[in-house]
């Protein structure tokens, strides 16, 4: 394995998080700001690289980045109050080598970047992506999978990946599994910070919380393998009873633990309830399940900053004024932005966070306006009372829309060459609820130290000695709404009132805040749809919910397990000892996925590390499984700049060269373009414009003479790849290497790479 290029990326990683450090202490006080230092460099980073790459992208991007950040931490070198603490930057750098090691090990198991039917998942898009980075001068970078035009993605992550892939010299093939051990890495991390941030207040060990937070996060999952364990070891009627009641499949009531597959827990919840049987499933993840599948996609490299932004709205409730205007509409606009561009599924998120931050933070909103506005909305913003919570409500969506203006304008070369222009998409009333059974699967640990948390808020809120009444009045509450047919309605509703209850009046604080959001967004997954997008408006929102109640959950449980809240009339040992109870369960019964699954991604390895040992090499299985393409894959590899090329279309998930589908291999592994690459194009630019080219394909290598040639210049194709699935395909047969213009490149045994003499087309 490649330990050198190991060595090399997290001493960057770690270096950059050295030169964000008196910027970081500065800019989030009152928090364990060490763990974000790392996320806030790669921030800066990002944000100047992709407006300075509109000029020139590569270096001059990286170095305009690098000197913004020294100079920010420069400038605030001296402006906080906070002493270096050594002992905590150690601490914080820890989690993050080994969040890295983690992640290189699982990888160098099973390096690919490969489609199916070797690899589950879209590594070609971002392998693809990283690639046409590589090749690009200028942003945005041409599509590799629709020559001529720029990518139609969100690829502020692929960006930020090409950066470091720069600045440390390191090839793509490298590069791509090195930064999705950093983005993890930084994800954890940041994790780590974020819930012993929460926990200061509370006198409970930042510690536990910390490492409550990076577990919950990158190493526990849903209770799905947990339940198969049970029924295993329950008599057949039992554990059929227990499958049935949770919603399962059948199957899972006949599962032994040598049939594991890492893939089952992340298929739970029906993408179409309303449809029996559809076997639908949505993709429901968790950060292990994500770096285990290892794509470097745009739902995983979001995650960091959707928790710095959250590290940097508590800071704001924990500021003076002054700063706190200056963290919300100086600092937080271009992270939003940011987090846009990296995966516009999380932009909702994270303005839906700042919306609540600034709502329910214990300074009124109107402490942000300015002085000539805020003395008359002071005379009728007087607590308590429904009009309050309105006056309220209308400043937080003005402050809030202001943080997305400047977010927009931060990043407005994304949304002016990227979002315009594509096809509409129309949003639309879901009436299938999801199941109860299934979603407590998904989410049940979390909902478990909620519930607990909320019931003891309330318990102690009213000085009742009995918090369990409490679940119980919320359990009929929810049961009654199932029956009805409106199975997470009641559950949705209360922690939503509970929470905003509890927030205004109760002990608690922006856990409870993660919380209502986490119970908003799948509210909002409830009633809302986007035309033909089911799938993903689950898939992607659940993300953020994961990564909301799994920080709550972090500081929840040291908490109840100190034996909070102190009531005179409840035996504080008893609250003391069902909190730690609750706390190893909830561990335990998360952690048998990250057993099973790393020690089988290990012990089964694949056939390129039995080949070649292992690696970080995301294309070295070319070699073992594809011998007959890799010569000329590598030769197109060597080519510079971005020649268009031509290729079978349509390409979809799979490599399978005899039936067809080549799976744009030639373009997704070189970055080089082709005029028709994966039917993705289709949903980015619309049906009928991804059609055509798919047509106009065809015709370039089967059609009349006189339509190639025609064709050929249009597209300005400059190479055309002839290899198993051009010839294995049903849609054509290949005729354009009868013309003149056409010439022998590079020829081996199963493929033949033709030139085309642009100049002599029109002859």
């Amino acid at each position: 394995m490649e330990v050198g290029l190991v060595v090399l990326w997290v001493g960057t990683f770690l270096g950059l998080g050295v030169a964000a450090f008196p910027f970081t202490a500065w800019l989030l006080p009152d928090t364990e700001y060490c763990a974000f230092a790392i996320p806030v460099a790669l921030a800066v980073l990002a944000v100047v690289g992709h407006l300075v790459g509109h000029v020139a992208f590569g270096w001059p991007a990286v170095l305009a980045g690098l000197v913004v950040l020294i100079s920010l931490s420069v400038f605030t070198f001296d402006r906080t109050d906070e002493p270096p603490d050594l002992g905590r930057a150690v601490e914080t750098a820890l989690v993050f080598v080994a969040g890295f090691v983690l992640v290189v090990i699982i990888r160098s198991f099973d390096p690919a970047a490969a489609p199916l039917p070797l690899s589950i998942g879209e590594k070609f898009l971002d392998f693809g992506l990283l690639n046409t980075l590589d090749r690009s001068s200028s942003l945005p970078p041409e599509s590799m999978w629709f020559a001529g035009e720029p990518v139609k993605y969100y690829y502020g992550g692929h960006l930020l990946s090409s950066l470091l892939a720069t600045l440390t010299a390191t090839g793509t093939a490298y590069a791509y599994n090195l930064a999705l051990a950093g983005f993890y890495a930084t994800l954890v991390t940041a994790a780590y910070g974020l819930a012993a941030s929460i926990a200061i207040p509370y006198g409970a060990r930042r510690r536990v919380a910390g490492a409550l937070g990076a577990f919950f996060v990158g190493i526990a999952s849903n209770l799905e393998t947990f339940v198969r364990l049970l029924a295993w070891q329950l008599p057949s009627g039992a554990a059929e009873w227990v499958v049935s009641t949770l919603g399962l499949a059948d199957g899972v009531a006949r599962w032994t633990p040598d049939r594991f597959h890492y893939f089952d827990a992340s298929r739970v919840i029906p993408v179409e309830p309303h449809v029996p049987d559809s076997g639908f499933l949505a993709a429901t993840e968790f950060p292990l399940f994500a770096w285990l599948n290892g794509d470097l996609h745009a739902h995983m490299m979001s995650q960091p900053f959707t928790l710095l932004a959250a590290a940097i709205l508590l800071a704001a409730w924990r500021s003076p004024l002054n700063h706190r205007r200056i963290l919300l509409v100086g600092f937080l606009p271009p992270l939003v932005g940011l987090v846009g561009f990296l995966n516009l599924w999380s932009l909702p998120t994270v303005l839906g966070l700042t919306a609540l931050a600034i709502f329910f933070a214990p300074e009124s909103p109107r402490q942000l306006l300015p002085e000539t506005v805020r003395g008359p909305v002071e005379s009728v913003d007087r607590p308590p009372g429904l009009r309050t919570e309105g006056i309220r409500l209308l400043l937080t969506v003005a402050i809030t829309g202001v943080v997305l203006v400047g977010g927009i304008v931060w990043t407005l070369p994304f949304w002016t060459t990227v979002i315009l222009g594509g096809p509409g998409q129309s949003i639309e009333y879901w009436g299938g609820w999801t199941p109860l059974g299934p979603f407590v699967v998904v989410f049940g640990a979390f909902l478990a130290a909620i519930g607990a948390y909320v019931a003891r808020a309330i318990a102690g809120q009213y000085g009742m000695g009995r918090p369990g009444l409490v679940l119980v009045i919320g359990g009929t509450l929810v049961a009654i709404t199932a029956v009805l047919g409106w199975p997470l309605l009641g559950l949705l509703v209360l922690l939503v009132l509970a929470g905003w209850w509890l927030l205004r009046t109760g002990d608690v604080g922006f856990e409870t805040l993660l919380v209502v959001a986490g119970a908003g967004i799948v509210l909002l997954v409830e009633f809302v749809s986007i035309e033909g997008e089911r799938f993903n408006v689950i898939f992607k929102p659940y993300v953020h919910v994961w990564l909301f109640w799994a920080i709550a959950t972090a500081v929840i449980l040291p908490r109840l397990a100190a034996g909070w809240p102190d009531l005179p009339s409840v035996d504080g040992e008893r609250f003391r000892a069902t909190g730690t109870v609750l706390l190893v369960v909830l561990v335990f019964v998360t952690v048998p996925y990250a057993a099973f699954a790393l020690h089988g991604h290990v012990t089964d390895g694949t056939e390129t590390t039995d080949a070649v040992g292992t690696t970080l090499d995301a294309t070295a299985y070319l070699e073992v499984h594809y011998p007959e393409e890799t010569p000329a894959i590598r030769w197109l590899e060597d080519r510079s700049g971005q020649p268009t090329v031509l290729t079978a279309a349509p390409a979809r998930y799979t490599w399978n060269s005899t039936a067809g589908d080549g799976a744009a291999a030639p373009s997704s592994l070189t970055g080089i373009p082709t005029v028709a690459g994966w039917s993705h194009e289709a949903q980015y630019r619309g049906r009928d414009i991804y059609d055509q080219r798919v047509q106009d394909v065809r015709q370039m290598y089967g059609g009349s003479p006189g339509e190639q040639r025609q064709l050929l210049a249009e597209y300005d194709v400059e190479y055309v790849y002839v290899g198993p699935a051009e010839r294995n395909t049903f849609a054509f047969e290949v005729t354009v290497d009868e013309l003149d213009a056409v010439s022998v490149a590079a020829s081996w045994e199963h493929v033949v790479i033709y030139d085309v003499d642009q100049d002599r087309l029109g002859e």
